[in-house]
């Protein structure tokens, strides 16, 4: 079906609290404010999360204002080992104390207490990211210090909304395949980001979500010359694909991205063995998830297997809030046909696949 492409500068919302165009672009062209949600303050959902990741570790945070609660998280990934550790510190009912910034392209985040501090700061197109958690791992602490630049030309924005609720929306953009240099330590492991083959993504959210979702997420990055191999300095390849919730009829954000264009992809199904139905809640024992996962689309341009190595698990039960989070990292191969027809083969590039479902 058609997608509707958003083109031009304008403010995010109407003044009854309805999106103004729900649908995709390539930039932040819709103007988010707070203060034009029309929802109570507990349900206005607002993070940003960064992961980078060479072809051996994998590390992540997230600093989330989820309206109830905040949610402060790092992670570290072996890809070679397969082993993971997150750790998070929960604080209740934030409601727009964190002041998380109202654009993706400038401004700090923070947040800081007396066992964590988190800070991303975004000026002049370089993101800074600095990390301290105290008792990250048992005794061990962790520290992050990362920067990622070369921002691409082309991201995945879309603004979505839910048809049985008009005060509900999700303003979501996907920056996929920036430079990523730096080092983290975790106890006695230190590992270094090298420029050259280390990358950097952000997944900037905002929005006012129904009670009770489960998505499906996948993102990967990293070098791919188009015929199967993985050479660095060919081709800095992108790839994101995503459905599961809201009114999607406008459009999708499925997009694959070669040297920062992107290229747009129709409905995709992520193929992982569902055991159980919807009627099944919990995501683990629905969902086969360390079996190969066979992604496709509905216009014959996706053929990818992503085949797991590690399953990220995290699971919070607050009562009035429920997340069964399932980030499985791996490796994805096969082919996308780009916007010209030409296909894109891929071979072993890292990134992760997930199902989450929240209750909030």
């Amino acid at each position: 079906m058609q997608e509707h492409r958003i083109e031009t500068v304008g403010p995010l919302h109407r003044a009854d609290g309805s999106l103004a165009e729900p649908g995709y672009a390539t930039s932040l062209l819709l103007n988010y404010n707070r203060f034009k949600v029309r929802a109570p303050k507990h349900r206005i959902k607002e993070w940003d999360y960064y992961l980078v990741n060479d072809d051996e570790y994998a590390v992540a945070l997230t600093v989330g204002d989820l309206g109830y609660m905040g949610l402060i998280s790092a992670s570290v990934v072996d890809l070679v080992e397969c082993w993971y550790k997150t750790s998070s510190v929960i604080t209740p009912l934030p409601m727009g104390r964190f002041s998380l910034p109202e654009r993706s392209t400038e401004g700090v985040t923070e947040f800081k207490n007396n066992r964590v501090h988190l800070r991303f700061e975004v000026k002049e197109g370089t993101r800074t990211l600095r990390a301290r958690f105290d008792r990250f791992d048992g005794d061990e602490p962790l520290h992050i210090d990362a920067v990622l630049d070369e921002e691409p030309r082309d991201s995945m924005v879309i603004a979505t909304p839910w048809a049985e609720d008009p005060k509900a929306f999700y303003y979501n953009q996907k920056i996929v395949g920036m430079r990523a240099q730096g080092s983290f330590r975790k106890g006695l492991t230190v590992h270094g980001f090298r420029p050259d083959d280390s990358f950097g993504l952000l997944d900037w959210g905002r929005g006012v979500w129904t009670r009770d979702n489960t998505w499906f997420w996948a993102v990967a990055q990293g070098w791919q010359d188009g015929r199967g191999n993985r050479t660095v300095g060919s081709h800095r390849f992108g790839l994101n694909l995503g459905y599961g919730f809201g009114d999607t009829s406008a459009a999708s954000e499925n997009m694959a991205f070669v040297d920062g264009v992107a290229h747009k992809l129709g409905r995709v199904d992520f193929g992982i063995i569902d055991r159980a139905g919807a009627a099944e809640k919990n995501v683990e024992r629905r969902f086969d998830l360390m079996a190969p996962w066979h992604m496709t689309d509905d216009e014959g341009r996706l053929d990818l297997v992503f085949t797991p190595s590690v399953d990220r698990k995290d699971y919070i039960n607050l009562a009035l809030v429920i997340t069964d989070q399932h980030q499985v990292f791996g490796t994805l191969s096969g082919k996308v046909v780009l916007d010209d027809g030409s296909e894109f083969i891929v071979e072993g590039l890292h990134g992760s696949a997930e199902v989450v479902r929240n209750k909030y």
